[in-house]
């Protein structure tokens, strides 16, 4: 893959929105990223924008700029604002609340439908992974029907606890892997 420093300074920082029903963990996620300690959240009415820098991982070191934006039906129609020209989507679900997975589903498929979301890499946090009745990620997997995505759209799922930030990490390093490799294809196909 290359030198990461000479990735890092192919951009200033990344641009990342993160997605998902309300009460799906987003906020946690958020602040566990950005203070890597649990910050206790209240419902998010609008947005929370954060800029980070990873700390671990392969992506050590990569600035990002998070846009978190509420889950309420009320406000998934600005998702679209929000995800336009983004450089990846977390979306994020709630591994237990297996009755809204469906309705997660048509969210997701939603917004990767977008023409400017086509082939935007996409992280799929499986949240809440601690919890006794969880999902597993390949059940989550095939509810969201991630196969069905286009051909474009790379994707990774990655089991995690917000709360104590177990699986994050890893999820972070799979989507920039992910951003990495959709850049080097869209340079190469401007050269041709």
């Amino acid at each position: 893959m290359g030198n990461i420093s000479s990735n890092i300074s192919a951009f200033q920082s990344l641009h990342i929105v993160m997605l998902g029903l309300d009460s799906a963990g987003k906020t946690t996620v958020l602040y566990r990223l950005k203070f890597n300690e649990f910050v206790n959240t209240v419902p998010t009415i609008g947005f929370n924008t954060e800029k980070i820098r990873l700390s671990n991982g392969s992506a050590k070191g990569i600035s990002c700029h998070f846009w978190d934006v509420g889950g309420q039906e009320k406000l998934r129609p600005l998702w679209k604002s929000y995800s336009r020209c983004t450089d990846g989507i977390i979306y994020v679900v709630d591994s237990v609340d297996v009755d809204r997975l469906e309705e997660a589903k048509t969210e997701l498929h939603k917004v990767t439908k977008f023409a400017e979301n086509q082939g935007t890499p996409l992280l799929v946090i499986a949240n809440k992974q601690d919890l006794p009745r969880s999902l597993p990620v390949a059940d989550i997997e095939k509810q969201l029907a991630l196969h069905e995505l286009s051909p474009a759209t790379a994707y990774h799922v990655q089991p995690a606890c917000a709360i104590i930030g177990e699986g994050l990490t890893e999820g972070m390093d799979r989507l920039y892997e992910m951003i990495l490799k959709r850049r080097k294809s869209l340079k190469q196909k401007k050269k041709r």
